[in-house]
């Protein structure tokens, strides 16, 4: 018996994989001199695969396919590991929703009421949600932010997909009471503030 969303995850896992080959197998086939002459040997290339998996890991696999397409139709020389990293950020902006780190810091700088705020795009609102408000508030570590890009990353996808995120107001304005003045100062008093 399996976790549910096991399958999913191994599923992105190989799926990653996969771009790496691929990513591997275009630099191969269209600069073929110069990648022989950087990962010539099994040990070279299997240390190049693991290092650019290592530092492209936050991608997706179709970002990074694009991105290496994209390299290879702008570039006479084989790219560096740094020209393939800005190339999938460029992608990532040509999307419209903000970066992963761009979003978290909106979301932690975000305050009540949180459906007002001006949100750069609803998925930040609704990451930001599911992770919990307390939990992005109190504490900023790398595990908070793990979690955040995942559950980001997850919802980014849904929206390219179609699906729409709307932030709805619940509260009715015209169904608001105004504040009691009076009520407010003998609270005030009371408790001391």
């Amino acid at each position: 018996m399996t976790i549910l969303g096991q399958k999913r995850s191994i599923s992105n896992k190989e799926d990653f994989i996969k771009s790496i080959d691929a990513l591997f197998l275009k630099l191969e086939l269209a600069y073929h001199y110069q990648f022989y002459k950087v990962f010539g040997t099994d040990e070279k290339l299997k240390e190049g695969k693991k290092l650019w998996a290592l530092s492209l890991k936050d991608q997706s696999p179709e970002v990074i396919l694009q991105a290496v397409e994209k390299v290879i139709s702008t570039q006479s020389f084989l790219p560096t590991l740094t020209d393939l990293v800005k190339s999938c950020g460029e992608i990532n902006k040509i999307d419209g929703f903000p970066s992963v780190e761009e979003a978290y810091i909106e979301a932690r700088k975000s305050y009540q009421p949180r459906k007002e705020f001006n949100w750069s795009n609803p998925i930040v609102y609704f990451a930001g949600k599911k992770i919990g408000w307390n939990a992005l508030n109190e504490k900023d570590s790398k595990e908070n932010f793990s979690t955040f890009k995942k559950i980001f990353n997850s919802l980014k996808i849904e929206a390219i997909g179609g699906k729409k995120f709307e932030i709805k107001d619940n509260t009715d304005s015209k169904n608001r009471k105004p504040l009691n003045k009076d009520l407010f100062e003998e609270l005030r008093k009371k408790h001391k503030v």
